[in-house]
């Protein structure tokens, strides 16, 4: 079976075609101009991932943009935005303080990318 991808490590967005098993196996990606898109085809095939970039309200309803410090599984992404929507948070927060230890229990910490007061 063929899929068809964009990729989306840098601009360029190659149109990749992964050619995929019946076991969900990638055999081989084409259209690349290099390996991060391979890599990407592979990894999306298989166990897609996405940082989490949102914005939690703090105590006194001042908000806080926050994301994920890495990667979580896509099918885990409601259950992060729903640990960061349900946290509480007290002020001040500097850029990179952890919101929320393993959200959703991912592993994954939340952490602040801005400095709020």
């Amino acid at each position: 079976m063929i899929k068809e991808l964009t990729c989306i490590c840098c601009p360029m967005g190659c149109a990749l075609r992964a050619e995929v098993d019946d076991s969900g196996n990638v055999i081989s990606v084409s259209g690349n101009t290099c390996i991060r898109g391979e890599n990407y085809a592979k990894s999306e095939l298989t166990a897609p991932v996405r940082t989490v970039t949102t914005t939690a309200i703090a105590s006194g309803g001042k908000p806080v943009p926050v994301k994920t410090k890495d990667p979580i599984p896509k099918e885990k992404i409601f259950d992060v935005v729903s640990a960061v929507k349900s946290a509480n948070i007290e002020l001040p927060v500097a850029m990179g303080d952890v919101l929320v230890a393993d959200a959703a229990g991912t592993g994954v910490d939340i952490v602040a990318t801005r400095t709020v007061r």
